[in-house]
């Protein structure tokens, strides 16, 4: 049996700011999003989401029997398909037929790789949702055959990557506070094939401090089970150390559980998540270095990974798929990672990058019609549940008072927001 009961629950209530995932991460973008979101299915496309559902820092390889990944994706790295022979030969990017079935737009963007793009001979990426059809674009080298056909974009990703460094920051603040880890209100314990993580019944935000794998002590699977979790809470399950394993049977929950459910790897270099039963919840892994490897029948959230990642099915026949589920969780406020700058505001670099290549300053590129419809763009599209538009940058030069005002006034939006939001949420 294990057990941890936290040593120091939090007393504290609910801090009065609280932000969304950054970037604008996380909830339905767009005029079109679902008043609520269903299990997979096979039923026909009827609304869409112009958010990211899969951001990947680093690779993004495809292995095994996995099947298809929802919604739009974005591979900072390089995209890699290469099945084992005797499962389908197809991997779907889009609208899968057993997902949620909330797709970007038709004709915008689905696939951004900003390295290479390889289909192994014999084998078909298909980034389309049955009725119609999305762009793909890489900006190395391409091989093997994409449907419909991929488009070479010069650093077609660039917008995004950003992301990268301030997902690490953002997963790091939910995780720590200083060099302390973020004190718990809840503790867990596995007893047999059943782990059990027990809020405080009270407060809007539930955290669980995990420095163990989540699986039986002889490192088979277990059914996760959160119990005096109040209805509309925000959980947040921080699991720490190098190297961590889930081993998952079953998740269950109150009703929109998945919705405002994160499990947060802040320091991991390897992540592996395994199971029999589709994984509810959103993930983040902050470590740029790191690698993910996804082997379970479904995930109903978002994925979000500064590092790279391997989607896989460790020999078993049926088809692996990533699904589209939103985050619309209140947590803790990082103002280094929570704001929501304009696609391409980084500054280029030139020296080596994490990944040993060379990195030269570039132009800003002008942007495309696809990136100004982007998620990360700021003009217009309110996140469904959210909380309202991404600030934009003003652009101005000079004026610390600007800078200023505008600290003052997204502080005070993002308290006024998260009252809103929760006030909506009691109604």
């Amino acid at each position: 049996m294990q057990d941890q009961d936290g040593a120091a629950l939090a007393l504290l209530p609910f801090p009065a700011a609280a932000d969304p995932l950054p970037g604008g991460l996380g909830p339905c973008l767009g005029d079109d999003c679902p008043a609520a979101w269903r299990d997979p299915a096979g039923v026909p496309v009827a609304h869409r989401d112009t958010n990211l559902n899969v951001f990947v820092g680093g690779d993004f390889d495809v292995r095994e029997a996995a099947a298809e990944s929802e919604g739009r994706n974005v591979v900072l790295g390089d995209f890699d398909l290469r099945k084992r022979a005797g499962v389908p030969q197809v991997y779907n990017i889009g609208a899968p037929g057993g997902s949620s079935r909330v797709p970007p737009s038709d004709d915008s963007d689905h696939l951004l790789v900003g390295g290479d793009l390889a289909v192994a001979q014999g084998q078909r990426l298909l980034v389309h949702d049955g009725g119609g059809a999305g762009a793909t674009r890489y900006g190395g080298t391409l091989s093997g055959t994409v449907t419909p056909r991929a488009v070479r974009t010069p650093d077609p990703a660039r917008q995004y990557a950003h992301l990268r460094a301030r997902l690490t920051a953002a997963s790091r603040c939910y995780a720590y506070e200083g060099d302390e880890r973020r004190a718990p209100t809840g503790t867990w314990r596995t007893t047999g094939r059943e782990t059990v993580l027990t809020g405080d019944g009270n407060a809007d935000l539930q955290i669980f401090s995990v420095d163990a794998d989540l699986a039986t002590p002889t490192g088979n699977g277990t059914s996760l089970r959160f119990a005096s979790v109040p209805e509309d809470a925000t959980v947040l399950v921080n699991l720490y150390g190098d190297a961590r394993r889930v081993r998952s049977l079953l998740t269950s929950g109150g009703p929109g559980l998945r919705e405002r459910l994160l499990w947060n790897f802040p320091d991991a270099a390897t992540v592996d998540l395994h199971g029999t039963d589709p994984f509810q919840g959103s993930i983040l892994v902050g470590n740029p270095r790191s690698r993910t490897t996804l082997d379970l029948p479904g995930t109903n959230g978002r994925l979000y990974t500064a590092g790279s990642l391997t989607h896989t099915s460790s020999g078993s026949p049926a088809g692996r798929t990533i699904d589209a589920t939103p985050f619309s969780g209140d947590l803790p406020a990082c103002p280094d990672a929570s704001g929501s700058p304009s696609p391409g505001q980084s500054s280029p670099t030139s020296g080596p990058g994490e990944d040993g290549r060379t990195q030269s300053p570039s132009p800003e590129p002008a942007p495309s019609a696809s990136e100004r419809a982007a998620p990360l763009a700021t003009g217009g599209e309110t996140p469904a549940g959210g909380t309202g538009p991404a600030l934009s940058d003003t652009g101005a030069g000079g004026g610390e008072w600007l800078m200023g005002a505008t600290a003052v006034l997204l502080a005070a939006g993002v308290t006024v927001a998260v009252l809103a939001r929760r006030a909506r949420r009691r109604e």
